[in-house]
């Protein structure tokens, strides 16, 4: 893996030299766009609005109009923004991991000791783990301040990338049915149904299946054969919250594959 910053965890008065490497990797296919007529492949160009002509990436630099002119940034500005901040994970606070919610999470990395932080960073990771606390951290990645948190995952401290307040929107302008509207037995019925259903989570038995999916369609439609189309099966034709109820109590437990 290569690191996509590198830097240091700022904690107390203690720096620890670190990489930040991305956790996740995507699994879809990777699909080409075609022009429908033909099927040839369509390509994004950079074009200078004036004179139409593209432009190479290694021409192209940042700006904000201010007072209808452009103020050209380079990657100096940015870093004079806040020199400190763009090489530092600086942890502000500690918290519950409970008191976040999950709305908040967004992108999460792996950060790597470089060898003279290595004893520094195993001290915040095995005192993380006894406290049962997480850090609630600042850093800049990619010219934009982040706010994350700083979690203790095994061997390796895993630095989860979170969202502002002000990036989540108000779920008071959706239209949600209140609580005062089902009846105790549902609800009595709903949690049965839950326990019924609960066991230790163990991320490993999901699987991630639409990818293979997809390739056997394709590989089937090359050859010029059809799969067919599964049908979608309704369990329980009965519109009564209850009868469903029941019905689920009475099935057997169905494993994610």
């Amino acid at each position: 893996m290569r690191p996509i910053w590198t830097g240091s965890i700022g904690f107390g008065l203690v720096n620890i030299p670190v990489k930040l490497y991305s956790a996740t990797q995507n699994s879809d296919l990777d699909l080409d766009m075609l022009d429908k007529k033909n099927h040839a492949n369509i390509k994004f160009k950079r074009v200078n609005a004036d004179t139409g002509k593209e432009v190479a990436y290694a021409d192209i630099v940042k700006g904000y109009k201010l007072n209808d002119q452009y103020v050209v940034l380079d990657d100096k500005d940015f870093e004079n923004a806040n020199a400190k901040k763009t090489k530092t994970i600086t942890i502000e606070d500690f918290a519950k991991e409970s008191e976040i919610d999950t709305v908040y999470y967004e992108t999460p990395y792996y950060l790597e000791p470089q060898k003279s932080g290595a004893r520094a960073y195993a001290l915040l990771r095995e005192a993380l783990k006894k406290t049962g606390k997480i850090g609630i951290s600042t850093f800049v990645l990619r010219n934009k301040e982040h706010l994350a948190v700083l979690r203790p995952a095994g061997n390796v401290i895993v630095l989860n990338r979170i969202r502002f307040a002000e990036e989540i929107r108000d779920e008071k302008d959706l239209d949600l049915p209140a609580k005062t509207e089902l009846k105790p037995k549902e609800i009595e019925m709903a949690v049965s149904l839950i326990n019924q259903l609960t066991e230790k989570f163990d991320i490993k038995k999901y699987k991630d299946t639409y990818a293979d999916d997809l390739m056997k369609v394709i590989k089937a439609k090359a050859k010029g054969t059809k799969i067919p189309v599964p049908k979608m099966k309704v369990v329980h034709k009965s519109g009564d919250l209850m009868d469903q109820l029941k019905a689920s109590l009475g099935t057997k437990k169905k494993r994610a594959s």
